[in-house]
């Protein structure tokens, strides 16, 4: 997977760092120093991802990869993390040639208790039970997160994009299909974009947002 978010280089006793907007080990489960690569001003780099604490991680940098690039000044940054989809262990009975549906609309399903809106979003994609994501993934609340979401778009034949976009408040066009992740305390809350429309797990159908409480976003394919 791929995740393109803004980032600043900053130096600090001549080491150049980006910091990463995103839990590393939540959407990989990767730990430790991870090799990785990131286009940078249309430049292709390889860097290593070194853990700061709690499953943040920041990008390492060499002088040379960043002499051509101001200091404190925000950035695109493309980061490619290899071999960071997550698997869910059980064959699956679908593919992208034969999904489990055709996504050409969504019915609102709320979540049962809190800490399932992963899930839940997953089941409203896939035309399933919130019940069947969770024998699916083996993830009760509060555990499943992007990285898991992704592995269970795949187990259901659901097509994405191989970016995660983090927008992180600013302005975004969003596509007709997705899944949003929002700041919620110390946890990420994901609904589902659809046609202009809202699918949040705890609310009812709407359809105006403020993205300025947008962290970013995954494409599902239609």
């Amino acid at each position: 997977m791929r995740y393109l978010f803004n980032g600043k280089v900053e130096k600090t006793h001549d080491i150049f760092q980006v910091k990463i907007p995103f839990n590393v080990w939540e959407v990989c489960k990767k730990r430790d120093v991870i090799g990785a690569n990131i286009v940078f001003g249309d430049v292709l780099i390889a860097c290593e991802l070194l853990p700061i604490k709690n499953g943040k991680y920041v990008i390492q940098l060499r002088e040379e990869d960043v002499s051509h690039f101001g200091l404190e000044k925000e950035h695109e940054i493309l980061l490619e993390i290899p071999g960071s989809l997550i698997k869910i262990s059980q064959s699956s009975p679908y593919s992208l040639d034969a999904p489990i549906r055709k996504i050409d609309g969504i019915e609102l399903i709320n979540q049962t208790v809190d800490g399932l809106c992963s899930q839940t979003c997953v089941a409203m994609l896939a035309g399933v039970a919130i019940a069947e994501v969770m024998r699916v993934t083996g993830l009760q609340e509060w555990q499943a997160k992007m990285g898991e979401i992704i592995s269970a778009l795949d187990y259901y034949g659901i097509g994405h994009s191989d970016i995660v976009i983090y927008t992180e408040g600013r302005g975004a066009a969003l596509p007709k299909c997705c899944i949003m992740m929002e700041k919620m305390g110390l946890y990420c809350h994901y609904l589902v974009h659809y046609d202009g429309k809202f699918y949040d797990p705890n609310m009812p159908v709407f359809a105006e947002y403020d993205v300025g409480k947008l962290l970013g976003y995954l494409e599902v394919f239609c």
